[in-house]
């Protein structure tokens, strides 16, 4: 499957510099690192939030799992993690479980962790399971421009 022409026309939209880099077809973030020579660090993976409000995403290293009562605080409502259903409903064009952190193309509010905003490269799931998206943290920074951060994740 190619990137999800929603994906693609927002990115070229914000006129964003990245390039495609293939992997055998893969679920798990840490076998996807592993074979595409990267760090779990690096690797940004989106997981979709559902409270009183309505849908928001929030956007952390492969590495870590979100601390979902920081995310409450953070928004000052209940949330919890939205179902396959509603992600499928969301993400239509993404193949199921390899959503992109860039919600901001499919009209979610975007929240992203203070740890990736230093990291030197960043990459993440196109919407398909066999291609990552790769582009300078300068350009993923400039990417989720409008998109509030915080502290939000702990290490496995």
């Amino acid at each position: 499957m190619a990137i999800p022409a929603t994906l693609r026309e927002y990115l070229r939209a914000c006129d964003i510099d990245y390039e495609e880099v293939k992997h055998d077809y893969e679920f798990s973030a840490s076998r996807i690192a592993q074979q595409s020579h990267i760090t779990g660090e690096q690797l940004a993976k989106a997981i979709m939030l559902h409270s009183r409000s309505g849908y928001r995403l929030a956007v952390l290293p492969s590495t870590c799992d979100a601390d979902l009562d920081s995310l409450s605080q953070l928004f000052n409502e209940p949330v919890e993690l939205a179902s396959e259903d509603e992600i499928v409903l969301h993400f239509s064009d993404c193949d199921p479980g390899a959503i992109t952190p860039v919600g901001q193309a499919y009209g979610l509010q975007v929240y992203v962790d203070d740890l990736l905003r230093h990291q030197a490269d960043i990459y993440f799931d196109a919407g398909d399971h066999e291609t990552l998206l790769h582009m300078s943290g300068k350009e993923f920074d400039r990417l989720m421009g409008d998109s509030a951060h915080g502290q939000f994740s702990r290490h496995h």
